[in-house]
């Protein structure tokens, strides 16, 4: 059936491509938004699994900048931003840890150190449909717990005719130039060809887009919040920083099909991607309470326990000049061969290949009144902490001077360096992911029977992600300890007004490296390559699965059942970190079987009144960070007890038992109304667990004093007992329906609750899943007609406890407060007779009211801990299509 969940090897169905008006039965054909809202409804309509779908308005033209925006706005579903982006994707409300996506059914590499895709890597113009199944069946072998997004790109003989679509916009990022170095203007080009030959039994499509846009933020993060000793707590100290980034993108997409006989259909398709994000951090990092500052007795204010407003004195504050360089380029690809009989057989192989090379570059170059800590010149700094952060009103020193603030290791913290201090550090990390995959498919249709088609098919995955750090310590050159910034290298300060600090001292970290200001001094410590790891995992799928097609008296049940076994070998290579000895080159695993049964039933009303009722066994793999053998070991000789921290490469996927009841009401295909009711039973779980470990055997020299090989080990732990359910309201509908009045206005959207439990360790209280909202919305209010289109867009997302890079690079637990989303965008498609036939006009509005992204230590909502805000974007521009 059409539109049914997809695996590898399917093709798409024909995309929404509405014809021209007033053909000879003079039938109006809607275009635009609004015909790629009615492909995305028949999608829904007449798929097996519970799906949600966004089409392309026309080929080439998704409404976003990335396939992240418009995901975000389906029902049940949200983003979480990056630098202002929507860089990851929550189905339900849980966590992306939970989701997998793919791209043509095949499964995908990702730029980050974890599975999921970061979804702002893939161009909106180079996507013509994005499907998100919520439920599975058993030849969609690449799942995820709460769902699977799998993007499609455009099938030319299923287009079915000539096109040629070109289209530009310009960006304008409305903070402004946050750095003077940087831009708040950029641009964005794209172009689609589509063709048939050969008497259309050859097609061929490619797309293009590139892109070069900024991103501005202002961002106050602290350190964290101090105990005073007295009950009370304090700012511990603040980072704030002026954050331009600046994106090149560029992605090309390319497919070729064959109808190489009446039944064999062959099809080769790829995706290249090539992505570089320069960023420049430019700010004061403040020591406040966790330092020598001296907080004055008496100044202070508090609101009960909290200390939210005083003064500190002998404040020795860094100025910081960081620069952060992520490239990646990612190719996907692969062939398809498809046999479809004329006596009820069919056939499929499918191979894919996904590769992705990156590297995050991390330059830190710092600047202070004098090398060492109590070398140097100190300020007075009043201070206030509120609902935005902690602010300050008042301070002594001038920033922006650079005969003050000299390039230097101003508090010492380079003290372990190979030469005794450091005034800067570059660490890199570079991340290789490759996936090979095959899968092999056989059915057979039968005639007259309860169950119309059979199925068997075959799988096999062959992945591989690997981590590999290089650092170095950076030092001025000729053994300096500190430098007066040369005059070529200086640049117009950037403004920390909003946090009350003043001009800062800008210049470029990446061209003093280039000149040679700084030296690179590799960094000897054991732990740099400690960090390193590869893991790898082959998974072998085999599945059976029926589909049913049945008269039910005036209605018809619908759907599938059927079976997925797959057997996984997962192996992860790293180093055992140990105190008092040497690396310890280790490789462990784990090799395990999952059985996932599957129902899908769709019973069809001749009112257009489908209930669908699905039930299934669901896995996801965990993070691979969470996979890795390193473990790092030390001793706490004050107690003498050993520690260690690390992975776990034994780890079992998250698993859970599953139950989802559907009650849709369509108007054709124009519209529909939904309501989804879902429960899953986790029988197991992903969380970190510090428990007693015997380090016995393990070659450990234990230092003087330390006798007892039992010790204590933080790792990713497999848990049992939790649960996650809900509900979601969904729909799309044409006011049309109501009365013939408000033709072309109409409202899509969804509203979803979701409740999770989980119980980390024995005799825990139960908590929520890290990640994970309660409540998301989204909504659509368009009008559409005569060629004019306007639509406002408002996504919701409330507060949920999310994992974030804490003081020293530990992962920590911070709540991120709600969220609303509010976009907008105004076009005008010139008609069918007008000299500018297919010239489409658009102007966008993103992040309309300029909401924050803000985190709090769990439990104390008035204890910042970010605050980052982004700004308004616009965009405007054209679309041509021949």
């Amino acid at each position: 059936m059409a539109g049914s969940a997809a695996p590898a090897f399917a093709q798409d169905v024909p995309q929404a491509d509405a014809a021209p008006q007033g053909e000879a039965n003079d039938t109006i054909v809607v275009t635009g938004f609004r015909a790629a809202l009615q492909s995305a409804v028949n999608v829904k309509k007449n798929a097996q699994t519970i799906v949600e779908s966004v089409s392309a308005e026309d080929i080439g033209k998704l409404p976003d900048a990335s396939i992240g925006e418009s995901i975000a706005r389906l029902p049940g579903l949200t983003s979480q931003r990056l630098f202002g982006r929507a860089n990851s994707i929550a189905i339900r409300g849980a966590s992306a840890d939970l989701s997998s996506t793919t791209l043509n059914g095949r499964p995908q590499t990702s730029t980050g150190e974890q599975r999921n895709v970061e979804f702002d890597q893939y161009p909106a113009e180079v996507v013509s449909r994005v499907d998100v199944y919520k439920t599975p069946q058993a030849n969609l072998i690449h799942q995820g717990l709460v769902g699977t997004v799998d993007i499609r790109t455009i099938r030319p003989l299923d287009y079915g005719k000539q096109m040629i679509a070109v289209g530009a916009r310009g960006v304008y990022a409305d903070l402004g130039k946050v750095n003077a170095d940087s831009k708040d203007k950029g641009y964005r080009l794209t172009g689609t060809y589509v063709d048939q030959f050969a008497g259309d039994r050859i097609g061929v499509a490619l797309s293009v887009a590139y892109s070069d846009e900024p991103y501005q933020s202002k961002e106050f993060e602290a350190w964290g919040y101090a105990d005073t000793g007295d009950g009370r707590k304090v700012i511990g100290g603040v980072k704030p920083f002026g954050v331009s980034t600046q994106l090149k993108r560029l992605g090309v997409q390319g497919s070729v099909q064959m109808q190489a006989t009446d039944t064999l259909l062959l099809t080769f398709d790829g995706f290249y991607g090539d992505f570089k994000d320069k960023q420049i951090k430019r700010g004061v990092e403040v020591p406040l309470f966790w330092s020598s500052a001296t907080p004055v007795a008496g100044s202070e204010t508090t609101d009960g326990n909290f200390i939210n407003s005083g003064t500190f004195t002998n404040v020795e504050a860094v100025v910081n000049n960081h620069g952060y360089e992520r490239k990646s380029t990612i190719f996907s690809g692969g062939f398809n061969a498809k046999y479809t009989g004329d006596d009820g057989w069919s056939a499929s192989f499918d191979f894919g290949y996904s590769r992705t090379d990156r590297s995050e570059l991390s330059l830190e170059s710092n600047a202070g009144t004098g090398p060492g800590a109590g070398n140097g010149a100190t300020d007075t700094l009043d201070f206030v902490s509120d609902g935005k952060g902690t602010h300050f009103t008042s301070h002594l020193l001038d920033y922006s001077d650079p005969n003050l603030m000299v390039l230097t290791d101003p508090l010492g913290w380079g003290g372990g360096a190979p030469l005794g201090h450091q005034e800067g550090y570059y660490n890199n990390r570079i991340i290789d992911d490759e996936i090979k995959s095959y899968q092999i498919e056989f059915g057979k249709e039968i005639e007259g029977s309860f169950l119309s088609k059979i199925t068997v098919g075959l799988g096999y995955t062959d992945r591989t992600k690997a981590k590999t750090p290089e650092e170095y310590v950076l030092n001025l050159a000729n053994g300096a300890t500190s430098l007066v910034l040369p005059d070529q290298y200086r640049l117009a300060a950037t403004d920390l007004s909003f946090l009350g600090l003043g001009p800062v001292l800008s210049y470029d970290p990446f061209k003093l490296l280039e000149d040679g200001v700084y030296q690179k001094i590799l960094n000897p410590s054991k732990d740099v390559p400690a960090k390193a790891y590869s893991v790898t995992e082959r998974v072998m799928s085999a599945y059976l699965m029926a589909n049913i097609n049945q008269p039910v008296g005036s209605s018809e049940l619908t759907g599938n059942i059927g079976v997925l076994a797959q057997n996984t070998e997962q192996k992860s290579r790293g180093f055992l970190n140990l105190a008092a000895a040497d690396l310890v080159p280790t490789t462990r695993g784990a090799d395990y079987w999952d059985v996932l049964p599957s129902m899908n039933l769709s019973l069809r009303m001749p009112s257009d009144f489908v209930i669908r009722l699905s039930a299934a066994r669901e896995i996801q793999r965990p993070r691979f960070e969470d996979m890795k053998v390193s473990l790092d070991y030390g001793y706490n000789t004050a107690s003498g007890v050993i520690t260690g921290t690390g992975g776990n490469p034994t780890l079992r996927p998250y698993r859970a038992w599953a139950a989802d009841l559907n009650f849709e009401k369509y108007f054709g295909t124009k519209g529909y109304l939904g309501v989804q009711l879902f429960a899953k039973k986790l029988q197991s779980y992903v969380y970190r667990e510090t428990a007693a470990f015997d380090y016995t055997g393990l070659p450990i020299t234990l230092p003087p004093g330390v006798t007892d090989p039992e010790g204590t080990l933080t790792r990713p732990v497999n848990g049992k007992g939790g649960k996650l359910y809900g509900f979601e309201l969904a729909g799309t509908v044409p006011f049309e329906v109501v009365t013939p009045a408000l033709d072309g206005f109409g409202l899509t959207g969804g509203l979803g609750y979701t409740k999770t439990s989980i119980k980390p360790g024995i005799g825990a209280s139960s908590e929520d899943l890290p990640d994970y909202s309660r409540w998301v919305a989204n909504g659509t209010l368009f009008f559409e007609k005569w060629g004019f289109s306007a639509r406002g867009s408002v996504r919701y997302r409330s507060s949920f406890v999310g994992q974030f890079v804490g003081f020293g690079g530990e992962r920590e637990l911070r709540r991120a407060l709600s969220e609303t989303i509010v976009d907008g965008q105004i076009g005008y498609d010139f008609q069918k007779g007008s000299a500018l036939e297919g010239l489409s006009l658009f102007l966008q509005g993103q992040n309309l009211t300029d909401e924050p992204f803000v985190s709090v230590d769990t439990g104390a909502s008035i204890q910042i801990r970010n605050y980052q805000t982004y700004g308004r974007r616009f965009m405007a521009g054209f679309n041509y299509r021949f």
